[in-house]
């Protein structure tokens, strides 16, 4: 089990140039973990990339299927006062956007900041270099 950043969701729904890369760390996977609002995220991306034309009615239909097939097996890390809490400090800690970090809280109530042995995928270099630093082990090796 890993938990998720929407950065590597995105690539599982869309074709990316490191979609292979994170396609295979799924097949590995034996469950997603992920931010209560990580669907949200998908769907601002997905709606964003239609608007700019990178991608046709149908693609933006095929992906929206693609998501909701995903996102009907993830679990989902709920927000809490303990979550907002951790979100906060890894503001003042690290160069975050907010939402990166309540990603990164969010791991880390899932492992209850038992970070050792426990893998992060993310493709956003800010959030790779945050959660490495709180000891999690960041997926994929050699993103860029």
């Amino acid at each position: 089990m890993r938990f998720w950043d929407t950065s590597a969701i995105m690539p599982l729904v869309s074709r990316e140039p490191l979609s292979d890369n994170v396609r295979r760390l799924l097949e590995e996977d034996t469950g997603v973990v992920v931010w209560w609002a990580t669907r949200v995220e998908c769907v601002s991306a997905i709606s964003r990339l239609a608007r700019e034309g990178s991608m046709n009615h149908e693609q933006e239909a095929a992906v929206r299927g693609l998501l909701n097939d995903l996102s009907g097996s993830w679990t989902e890390v709920q927000p809490s006062a303990r979550l907002r809490s951790l979100a906060e400090q890894s503001l003042i800690a690290h160069p975050l956007r907010a939402a990166d970090a309540l990603q990164l809280a969010s791991a880390l109530v899932w492992c209850a900041s038992r970070t050792r042995g426990r893998n992060f995928v993310c493709l956003d270099e800010r959030l790779r270099t945050a959660a490495s630093r709180w000891g999690f082990h960041v997926l994929p090796n050699g993103t860029g």
